[in-house]
């Protein structure tokens, strides 16, 4: 059994996109979890205050990329 060498281990944070490129989402769905903004939230979309993006309508995720390091998240209906 592996033990931390300082007596003390963090749980795993389970951050990351959680919805793809082009997939289903309904109201409400968590698309991404992050630790500040890294992405932006975009059309349809919000920032909770632990800065996850989640789906305001039923619709379809694009990423969008604008400028050197900013990037947004849309939710848009089909």
């Amino acid at each position: 059994m592996a033990h931390a060498t300082n007596g003390r281990d963090s749980n795993p944070k389970y951050l990351g996109v959680k919805t793809y490129q082009r997939q289903k989402v309904k109201t409400g769905d968590i698309i991404l979890k992050q630790r500040g903004t890294k992405f932006f939230p975009g059309k349809n979309t919000f920032l909770s205050k632990d800065f996850s993006i989640h789906s305001k309508i039923d619709g379809f995720v694009y990423f969008k990329y604008c400028g050197k390091s900013k990037q947004r998240v849309d939710v848009l209906p089909k």
